[in-house]
């Protein structure tokens, strides 16, 4: 993930910056993997209800 960041900009500004985006970007993974839309996802989170997947049973 941290590369698609350094292609566009060539660099983080800092470290804080970086755990940002790998949040971010991890959350949009986990959307996708779950076939939801990342638009309505997004929105639901800003609207104070996040995604969250449910747990797998061993």
């Amino acid at each position: 993930m941290m590369k698609v960041q350094q292609k566009i900009s060539g660099t983080f500004r800092s470290a804080q910056g970086a755990n940002i985006f790998c949040r971010i970007r991890g959350y949009i993974s986990t959307v996708r993997k779950n076939s939801l839309s990342v638009i309505d996802a997004i929105q639901a989170a800003f609207e104070g209800h996040p995604f969250i997947p449910a747990c797998r049973d061993p």
